[in-house]
């Protein structure tokens, strides 16, 4: 259903499947084409899910968004393809190993179907290499947008782009 939304409204419509006091940890990965291999490893992980509250999410990115040049913003993955968010959650923080643990192996069994990149908003503390796959070809050009109006890095506790020296 598509009806104009408060924004408030929009940004606070998930809160409810978050709940504080909650353990979270995910990856994420793009795929642009799940053969029967990988949904047979996405099923396997699926039913091996260690709680009800974690989750397996998609989502689709064709038509208009792939069709920008990927030079346009800072998000350069510009194809038709679906993303694979991992989503371990958890309450009991005795748990914390074997959750963390499923969502690893899980992200690690679907490598070989993935294609290159990950969406920034989805990365958790992976390390540079991991922030330079979400801006790809795009990162040295940010880098430098960085290091003219954020020399010092006073903007860094995001995924960080780092100026160039």
């Amino acid at each position: 259903m598509v009806v104009p939304t408060d924004y408030v409204v929009l940004q606070s419509a998930h809160d409810a499947d978050f709940p504080s006091g909650q353990n979270h940890y995910w990856k994420s990965s793009f795929f642009t084409d799940f053969t029967a291999d990988a949904v047979d490893v996405l099923l396997q992980f699926a039913s091996e899910m260690p709680s009800a509250a974690s989750g397996i999410g998609m989502q689709q990115l064709h038509g208009v968004a792939a069709r920008v040049d990927p030079a346009a913003t800072a998000f350069p993955h510009r194809r038709s393809q679906s993303e694979l968010l991992i989503l371990a959650q958890w309450s009991d923080p005795a748990a914390t190993e074997r959750h963390i643990g499923w969502a690893r192996a899980f992200f690690e069994a679907m490598q070989p179907f993935a294609a290159s990149g990950v969406y920034v908003n989805d990365l958790g503390q992976e390390g540079e290499e991991r922030v330079r796959a979400a801006y790809g070809a795009n990162y040295d050009r940010l880098a430098a947008v960085k290091a003219t109006y954020d020399p010092i890095n006073l903007f860094r506790s995001n995924q960080n782009v780092r100026p160039i020296a």
